[in-house]
């Protein structure tokens, strides 16, 4: 995998996109209970019951990284299909049947699951709650993929002028009594800046390192002045029964929290591109990219689907009972590897539907195996050519 990597390839772009993903997994593992409550399971967090964790949701609340590599990624495979004369219409379906093609798998098995549940008599409850729970990561797929198909438009787009929406925005809900509907603006505006900087990016306006720390020390003292003077919750993902939530719609706080973080991204360039040329490095990170719809989609079924084999046993600590001391915290930890072992099996049941293309093997015959998507015009991390006796690695181009 590492030898079969074209050598211009941006392998730091890769390791900042798996960092996101691995950390939205690994935040909602950690911050979503479901306790049973005689026949019902309802869902709770730590983090209503133990404010003093909200720093967790500081290191694993990292969509805004995901987002700022999704507009580098987009605004440059956008320039290089304008330079082939591919039109826009076919380089956005290529992108946008990426991201749903697997969504079709995860929708199917769910409603066969909810119908299942409820003839068979389940609380009516309980399966709002798994059902919301395990649809959840829908709504990001929705909002980037409305930043994709908007692309072209905001290819040049200052950042500053999505920040300015968001700003606003706040000021008419908590400064002046505005319908709280009205914050659901910032639910493009505010993915819409760390999407812009991306582009930024891509026009190489990052390049050095002041931008940078001008991102984080500025996303950091913005942040940490909201929290502490204007009164903004310090949590930076949603907390059940909580009146105002950063991410839900987004908040200025959450968006300055996400120049910090797209801020301290950009430093770390230099330091991931030298990791990843480790070969098991590269290899864990390219799997992961590999598998990133897949272990996106997944997660929360693979949460539910332990716990709910664990009620076999009983109520047990960490998966069961109610999120309210720190016991429950180092529980769920011990969790953790089981949580991994689901998701691996439902990984290896469904990550065929994100590579609809890759060839099966067929006896001893010759094959061609793309370890992305597709062939021609479309993104690939590594691709081979294998024949019974011998395999010979190839380029492969970073769209």
């Amino acid at each position: 995998m590492d030898t079969a990597t074209p050598p211009d390839r941006d392998r730091a772009v890769d390791a900042l996109r798996a960092f996101a993903v691995l950390g939205v997994v690994l935040g909602h593992w950690l911050v979503t209970a479901l306790v049973a409550d005689g026949g019902r399971l309802h869902t709770d967090s730590p983090l209503q019951h133990l404010p003093r964790l909200a720093p967790i949701s500081w290191v694993f609340q990292t969509l805004a990284v995901f987002f700022l590599v999704g507009g580098h990624v987009a605004t440059r495979g956008y320039t290089a299909a304008r330079a082939k004369g591919i039109p826009y219409r076919r380089w956005l379906t290529t992108r946008l049947s990426r991201l749903f093609t697997p969504v079709a798998a995860l929708l199917t098995l769910w409603t066969i699951a909810t119908t299942a549940l409820l003839l068979s008599g389940t609380d009516v409850t309980t399966v709002h709650t798994l059902a919301k729970l395990a649809l959840s990561p829908l709504w990001f797929l929705a909002v980037f993929a409305a930043l994709t198909a908007a692309t072209p438009l905001v290819t040049r787009l200052n950042p500053l002028w999505p920040l300015a929406v968001v700003l606003h925005v706040d000021l008419l809900r908590f400064g002046f009594g505005a319908p709280p509907a009205i914050g659901w603006v910032n639910l493009a505006a505010g993915w819409l800046v760390p999407y812009t900087l991306g582009a930024a990016w891509t026009r190489g306006e990052l390049d050095g390192p002041r931008a940078g720390w001008v991102l984080f020390t500025g996303g950091t003292a913005a942040t940490a002045g909201l929290i502490v003077c204007a009164g903004y919750p310090a949590s930076m993902v949603g907390v059940p029964g909580a009146s105002v939530s950063n991410l839900n719609p987004p908040t200025l706080a959450a968006v300055t929290f996400g120049l910090a973080q797209c801020g301290l991204a950009l430093l770390l360039r230099e330091r991931l591109r030298r990791t990843m040329r480790r070969p098991m490095a590269w290899a864990a990170v390219a799997f992961v990219n590999l598998s990133a719809m897949t272990i996106f989609l997944w997660h929360q079924t693979a949460l539910m689907a332990t716990t709910a084999t664990g009620l076999l046993l009983g109520r047990l600590p960490g998966l069961h009972t109610s999120p309210d001391h720190l016991g429950w915290a180092a529980a769920r930890l011990l969790w953790l590897p089981a949580f991994a072992l689901t998701l691996a099996v439902c990984w290896a049941a469904f990550h065929t539907y994100e590579h609809p293309g890759t060839p099966r093997r067929s006896g001893s015959r010759p094959r061609t195996r793309t370890h992305t998507r597709s062939r021609a015009g479309r993104s690939r991390i590594v691709r081979t050519h294998r024949s019974s006796d011998r395999a010979t690695p190839t380029g492969a181009r970073h769209v």
